[in-house]
């Protein structure tokens, strides 16, 4: 391990985020809320082209909310793209309703209309349709909408898209999470952009924004004292964090270039390697290759990704599998899950296949071939 420590995806700070934060401390607007925070919502809802937009603590949070404002309630199913991070479907448990997951498609690795036609035809038969569907947009890229939505659509079901690891994305030249009922951004830190912990609800609906608003700030009644008519939540995004948001904000367009870059570097120096695929780029939109992935088939590079992550561990380089997904998962294990085929599911391989390669913003070209040449190694002493 000689090298210094190469991250999976590590937060990338400049100059204009210190001088916000600075402003949020000289004017002592340190509180939950402030100016900042009310000029990042406008800023981010007119980067994405949306009405509105509402600053919250995390992604989680804002999806939280708009399983509420959609009315999800104990009882109820929401349909949820299997292959993703938990936070996507795990509100859903929070409002007393079940999940049902959906495969994925091999062009986009996102949701498959195939395999959510068959959940809704199934659930029509049983009589009870879901509440809502939340499609995730993975790695930087958008779901193919169109026919989602169309098949939401003819059904009545509110769509939420989980745009959390695709700000900056587009789908047919428009801005990935501005197509559901609400859209969803995360500000993690090993997001494209950061504000520490941080996330976001747009929607055109201001009316919703603004009881979510109002549910993110323990719904507090305009009164002298404090007073609650209703369930409220401690989620809103603070003035210091929200400033670090404005600064990331203006450069996102450069962070989505590099990270653009580091994916092209990548492909230039691996993608001659039979059996190491990557990701595919779908022709709808462009992604941000929020992070690099890949596919490894181990016949052909007789090595796994596995194999690949403990030989990149050795040298001290962070990589990452791709998610495990939702209908895998110990605490989800009951839930109905529909393929994309019938007898076979996308989402499993990319689980037992995928890797995500170091991929920040700020990933030097010396770096990214140390990162390199530990791949080819691995694969050629295989």
């Amino acid at each position: 391990m000689g090298n210094e420590r190469i991250y999976l995806s590590p937060p990338h700070i400049n100059d204009l985020e210190k001088e916000y934060v600075a402003e949020a401390f000289a004017t002592n607007w340190v509180a939950p809320l402030g100016p900042h925070v009310d000029a990042f919502e406008k800023e981010l809802a007119a980067y994405v082209g949306s009405r509105g937009a509402v600053a919250l603590s995390s992604g989680t949070a804002a999806i939280h909310l708009a399983l509420r404002l959609l009315g999800v309630d104990s009882g109820d199913t929401v349909f949820c793209s299997s292959l993703t991070f938990a936070a996507s479907c795990n509100p859903i448990l929070y409002q007393g309703a079940q999940p049902v997951f959906i495969d994925s498609e091999p062009e986009s690795w996102n949701m498959s209309p195939e395999a959510l036609k068959r959940a809704f035809q199934a659930c029509e038969q049983s009589g009870q349709l879901p509440k809502a569907v939340i499609i995730v947009n993975l790695y930087g890229q958008s779901a193919d909408m169109e026919p989602l939505l169309e098949i939401c659509n003819a059904y009545g079901v509110p769509v939420i898209e989980d745009a959390a690891e695709s700000l900056g994305a587009t789908y047919r030249g428009r801005s990935s999470g501005t197509f559901g009922a609400f859209g969803v951004y995360s500000f993690n830190g090993n997001k494209i952009i950061t504000t520490s912990g941080g996330g976001a609800l747009v929607s055109d609906n201001l009316e919703a924004l603004e009881k979510a608003r109002f549910w993110a700030t323990q719904a507090r009644d305009p009164a002298r004292h404090y007073q609650h008519s209703e369930l409220g939540y401690n989620y809103r995004l603070s003035n210091v964090l929200a400033g670090i948001g404005r600064g990331q904000l203006k450069v996102l367009d450069e962070r989505i270039k590099a990270r653009r870059v580091v994916f092209q570097r990548y492909y230039d120096a691996l993608s001659h390697i039979e059996g190491l695929d990557f990701m595919p780029e779908a022709p709808f939109g462009r992604s941000t290759r929020w992070l690099t992935a890949v596919t490894v088939n181990p016949e052909k590079c007789g090595v796994t990704a596995l194999q690949i992550m403990e030989a990149l561990d050795r040298e001290n380089i962070e990589s990452r599998p791709v998610w495990k997904p939702m209908h895998l998962q110990p605490l989800y294990m009951n839930c109905a899950y529909y393929s994309h085929w019938p007898e076979e599911s996308v989402s499993d391989k990319l689980f037992a296949n995928g890797l995500c390669l170091p991929s920040g913003s700020s990933l030097t070209e010396e770096e990214q071939a140390i990162v390199i040449e530990c791949i080819k190694k691995a694969i050629a002493e295989a």
